[in-house]
């Protein structure tokens, strides 16, 4: 028979798995218009098991390269002048409704004047609160101009995001032969590491777990470390500090840590 201890603690756990994601997924996110941008996106999807979500104008058949790009280099104008109204955005067709079920998003742009493209900047006012605490990749596409502004777009628009460094920077000319750029940018951000492997649980005071590597190894003076699996279901109850996952199967679990009769509750990856 449960005792109401463990009753609460399984509800607790529950609630968790409520509002957490049950698998570490990416979503890339863009928008091109020359189709740089496509052929990069079309590489990274070749190198990591992400979704796709391409930005598009509500306006069909606009052709930003007019008068010299006149059209965009007002858009642009445009957003720098109140970009804190939403009228100052171009509008977009593009929505998702999905945001809470992806930890990592890469954001895939190309860079007009100096600046994020004006359709992108769009979604990500819309949706750049939705993506606070999540980690945020930005790959830039530009014909020879640095970087830095588009950098600081992305700040301003996910104001809370996770940022993963260095972006990555693939210049028009490079585009065709972006495949091992993309593979060595993945290796920089230790991309493998943010999909699953790597999980901690701190507290206040002091006590924290690491899983890497087959073990969870836990730091600190502490109680009791129970693990649990998305269905609820109590699988280590111990005072030990380190401990094999060798038996388990890869995935997400609820790591409870227990500390002077206080506990702390959070997800764990494991992938052994």
């Amino acid at each position: 028979m449960k005792t109401i201890g463990t009753k609460i603690m399984l509800l607790a756990v529950m609630s968790l798995w409520a509002i957490l994601p049950l698998e570490a997924k990416t979503l890339i996110v863009y928008y091109s218009f020359t189709n740089n941008t496509h052929d990069i996106v079309t590489d990274l999807q070749t190198q990591i098991e992400a979704d796709v979500l391409r930005v598009e104008p509500a306006e069909e058949g606009i052709d930003y390269a007019a008068n010299g790009y006149a059209i965009g280099s007002a858009l642009i104008a445009a957003i720098r002048e109140n970009p804190d109204d939403l009228a100052s955005y171009p509008e977009i067709s593009t929505s998702i409704d999905n945001l809470e079920e992806y930890s990592t998003v890469i954001v895939a742009t190309p860079l007009w004047w100096s600046s994020m493209a004006a359709p992108m900047q769009t979604f990500l006012f819309i949706y750049g609160s939705q993506l606070a605490d999540k980690n945020i990749g930005l790959i830039v596409s530009s014909a020879s101009s640095g970087i830095s502004g588009v950098e600081a777009d992305a700040n301003r628009l996910i104001p809370d995001g996770n940022f993963l460094k260095p972006s990555l920077w693939i210049r028009s000319s490079q585009t065709s032969n972006c495949h091992s750029m993309i593979f060595d940018w993945l290796d920089d951000i230790i991309y493998d590491d943010l999909q699953a492997g790597v999980g901690t649980v701190e507290l206040d005071r002091g006590v924290s777990v690491v899983c890497a590597n087959g073990t969870l190894q836990v730091s600190g003076e502490f109680d009791a470390l129970r693990l649990y699996d998305v269905a609820g279901r109590l699988l280590l109850d111990t005072d030990e500090s380190s401990i094999s996952t060798n038996g388990l199967a890869p995935g997400i679990y609820v790591a409870v840590v227990e500390v002077d009769g206080r506990t702390e509750t959070e997800k764990i990856s494991i992938n052994n």
